[in-house]
């Protein structure tokens, strides 16, 4: 079984085709090969960086996200990622989190996000409504919330399925989430 690729190899790797990453805006380390598997302290080194993606890896666990002052977009889709735990230092500029496709079962750690307006979190493990209403009580500043196939907040996830295969879903989140946008993009 070969060794995974470090945060410092991937930024190596950014930087021949892009230039110095601690002063590009947007760093994209996604689906590198062999996969990232820790979020090591090399992030801290990205200093400008205001989106920033790790997509399509073997991370199993947020962290050392201290230095990034300027993140607005973290995109972790399709990892191994169990908890919400680990936001805490983008807690006051994070507005967007991108989380699907990953084992998250528990919202614990999402009440740091203090400016989120999207959250992706399709095809995760969410079961319960106490879940769901963390969304309520500690994220009233959601705007968008997108349950369309393609791209979800929620489909794919047990709650979701749960519903929708009883055609509440929609009705639900919505009487859930009055400051409501957009449910299946309308």
């Amino acid at each position: 079984m070969s060794k995974g690729t470090t945060i410092k190899e991937a930024l190596a790797k950014f930087e021949e085709k892009n230039g110095k990453a601690s002063e590009s805006k947007e760093v994209k380390m996604t689906g590198v090969y062999p996969p990232i598997e820790k979020m090591d302290a090399s992030l801290s080194t990205l200093t400008s960086c205001e989106r920033l993606s790790l997509s399509t890896n073997a991370i199993e666990k947020i962290a050392n996200l201290n230095g990034l002052k300027n993140l607005t977009i973290l995109s972790l889709g399709r990892n191994n990622i169990k908890s919400l735990t680990g936001l805490e230092a983008v807690g006051d500029t994070l507005t967007q989190l991108w989380i699907s496709y990953n084992n998250i079962e528990k919202l614990k750690g999402i009440n740091v996000l203090k400016k989120l307006k999207i959250l992706w979190m399709s095809n995760n493990r969410v079961g319960e409504w106490s879940e769901f209403n963390k969304l309520l009580i500690e994220l009233q500043l959601i705007m968008e919330i997108f349950m369309c196939y393609l791209f979800g907040y929620f489909q794919g996830n047990p709650l979701e399925e749960k519903h929708s295969a009883e055609g509440t879903w929609k009705d639900e989140v919505a009487k859930k989430l009055p400051k409501l946008k957009k449910v299946d993009g309308m």
